[in-house]
């Protein structure tokens, strides 16, 4: 397998060499994961939209875990990556929430793309199967929470988050906001909804004393 490159050629017993654009094919499968769930995803669904034989498939990412492993990559350094914002306004901890808020609102309202956020909703209702999946996204999800965490206790050290706010609380508690978030617009909740939960909860901020 080959990454980080523009074109993968796979040579089959016979025919012709079997060339295609990485990227593009990827990204295409990360939009059917994004829109139908890991399990209930196929290969058939898969080879279609990305345009491609599961011969081809394979050679290039080896399995359907292998390509959602790479489809999850590309989520987190693309439409889902609204959490590189965390360190935008190093004084203002505040601030940096609301835009990771409407970050994820402008991505999970999206018409280019699927509704919701794909790290919430392509694992739902994963078999024991799938545990490596979950895990997988668990982990993804763990690791947004420890990294809000200490973004909060940067501004409980900096003095512009009261000192007595738990940070990992509060971590939890915008984390599950952004979960329902992703709920609400795969139901159909339109860009100013989701805003509208936005400045909901950034009510519920904690005042400075």
């Amino acid at each position: 397998m080959e990454t980080d490159t523009a074109v993968v050629t796979e040579r089959r017993p016979r025919g012709r060499p079997l060339s295609f654009d990485r990227e593009t094919v990827l990204e295409r499968a990360m939009h059917v994961f994004w829109r139908q769930g890991y399990e209930t995803t196929s290969i058939s669904d898969l080879t279609t939209a990305m345009g491609i034989t599961a011969p081809s498939l394979y050679a290039a990412f080896g399995d359907k875990e292998g390509l959602y492993r790479e489809a999850v990559q590309r989520y987190r350094k693309g439409p889902g990556g609204y959490n590189e914002c965390m360190m935008s306004d190093p004084h203002d901890t505040r601030a940096v929430v609301r835009e990771l808020l409407v970050s994820a609102a402008n991505n999970m309202s999206c018409p280019e793309t699927p509704s919701g956020c794909m790290i919430v909703m392509s694992g739902v209702n994963c078999s024991p199967e799938s545990a490596d999946i979950q895990l997988l996204l668990t982990e993804c999800r763990t690791g947004f929470e420890t990294d809000l965490t200490a973004r909060i206790q940067h501004g409980i050290d900096n003095g512009d988050v009261p000192a007595s706010v738990s940070p990992g609380a509060l971590a939890k508690f915008y984390s599950a906001v952004l979960c329902g978030m992703s709920m609400q617009a795969r139901d159909g909740a339109t860009h100013d909804a989701l805003i509208a939960i936005c400045d909901a909860a950034m009510a519920a901020w904690p005042a400075r004393p």
